[in-house]
């Protein structure tokens, strides 16, 4: 069935019954995760009836080399069952995973309009993990946000890529930080570490080259809060470095803002949501001027610099209340609302 390009939503203030679809979701934690439980959270408390179809409802798989995350097997016709009981007026494709190429194919057989959202680099991911050329990723990325009515993207370096790639209707969708969770006190002091505390939080993967990180030769202590499929030989390789796993909620506030510097060595990340809760909690960051910090860390807040160990010991003198400040101009409410003025209705009668 033909598919009608629709108009956005815009400054609609009536209750919409909103449809997000997408592979990344709980008990999965990643950014992508807390992006769209963060938003349809922000959604519900302004009225909107916001239902979030993710893997759990599936049968599913363990993705080769990441068995933490599940991926859903055969979902559409299942899918289609969800779909006609929630009866949505708008509809999201967050991933391209089996979800999001389901739910892409059920809109397009009905005609419906969906926006997309383009959260990871997929292409440089698997280049990392199988040494495969990105083109051909890219060529099914592009495919896949074709199909829609906008793609969104978090960051202007994102969309200036995307659209030079060939990717159409591109349209900013910045992020956002939860200042009441994430805050400059209290603080972990690390009492059993030297100082300075260089803080790494992330999943511990290739793709995250978080060797880059560990490698330092720096002053003080080196702390690594996150868990991932390299966790175990990194910690056999680099026995100095502090492996705290997984925090959440109040341990992991405190253990930014214990930290003197928070150093982010991936180059593939589209947005970086540790970024903003790094510095949330007062704490400047270290970077390399790619695609994500050059967008979110200003002069004052942090460092970008190629010499990451040069960034970091920099970093360190930054003035952690303007690192507070910068924070607090990115609101989940402020996202939450560029969201869904972007958003397509579904046809009248649907």
């Amino acid at each position: 069935m033909p598919r009608q390009r629709g108009a956005v939503i815009g400054g609609s203030t009536s209750r919409l019954r909103l449809l997000i679809v997408s592979d990344a979701w709980t008990p999965q934690v990643n950014g992508v995760v807390r992006t769209v439980a963060t938003v349809a959270d922000e959604l519900r408390a302004n009225g909107d009836v916001v239902e979030v179809i993710g893997p759990d409802r599936f049968r599913t798989f363990p993705l080769p080399s990441y068995p933490e995350i599940r991926i859903a097997l055969a979902p559409r016709r299942r899918l289609a069952a969800l779909v006609k009981a929630f009866g949505p007026e708008a509809v999201h494709i967050a991933t391209e995973g089996p979800l999001g190429w389901a739910m892409r194919a059920l809109c397009r057989h009905r005609g419906w309009p969906f926006t997309t959202s383009f959260h990871t680099r997929f292409p440089d991911y698997l280049q990392a993990r199988t040494g495969l050329p990105p083109r051909f990723a890219w060529a099914m990325l592009r495919r896949f946000h074709a199909a829609g009515d906008g793609v969104f993207a978090a960051t202007p370096s994102l969309c200036q890529e995307l659209t030079e790639r060939g990717f159409s209707d591109v349209r900013p969708w910045s992020r956002g930080v939860d200042l009441g969770a994430f805050h400059t006190v209290p603080r972990d002091a690390w009492d059993h570490l030297p100082k300075p505390v260089a803080l790494y939080v992330g999943r511990v993967a290739v793709e995250k080259n978080i060797e880059a990180f560990l490698k330092l030769d720096l002053p003080g202590s080196k702390v690594v809060v996150g868990d991932g499929p390299l966790r175990a030989e990194l910690e056999r390789r680099y026995p100095s470095v502090h492996f705290a796993g997984w925090r959440s909620g109040e341990a992991l506030s405190r253990a930014y803002a214990g930290a003197d510097v928070f150093v982010f060595p991936s180059q593939t990340d589209t947005f970086g949501l540790v970024l903003l809760e790094a510095m949330g909690c007062g704490t400047p960051v270290a970077a390399y001027p790619v695609m994500g910090p050059r967008d979110v860390v200003v002069p004052g807040t942090g460092v970008l610099d190629w010499d990451l160990r040069q960034a970091t010991l920099r970093a360190i003198a930054c003035d952690r209340a303007v690192c507070r400040k910068h924070a607090e101009g990115f609101g989940w409410a402020d996202c939450a609302a560029a969201f869904r003025r972007q958003l397509v209705p579904l046809p009248a009668g649907t």
